[in-house]
């Protein structure tokens, strides 16, 4: 089992695993996520920052920075990837930073 799908099932247990892995080729059809693309840090207060190819898109403060660690500890390769792609949401139309 890849190990991103074995992410998942730790993540979602109580779905099978054939619909994990149908799920997951579904999301990333270009295997953009592989390549490792989103990376984060934790600042000062627990502030969760989020970059894209190395450009900080968005800054988790609060309730949303705890859940988003409660989430991504454990999880790595394109399971991670793909919660911090859930947490940035649709940020590449207009509003990304330059």
């Amino acid at each position: 089992m890849p190990a991103a799908v074995e992410n998942l099932t730790n993540l979602y247990p109580n779905r099978n695993i054939y619909t994990l892995t149908n799920a997951m080729s579904n999301i990333d059809k270009r295997n953009i996520l592989d390549n490792e693309v989103f990376t984060y840090r934790v600042g000062k207060d627990q502030q969760v920052f989020i970059a894209w190819h190395g450009k900080q898109v968005t800054i988790l403060r609060g309730n949303a920075a705890e859940r988003f660690l409660k989430k991504i500890t454990g999880l790595e390769g394109k399971a991670a990837q793909l919660v911090m792609a859930k947490v940035t949401g649709n940020f590449k139309r207009g509003n990304e930073r330059r």
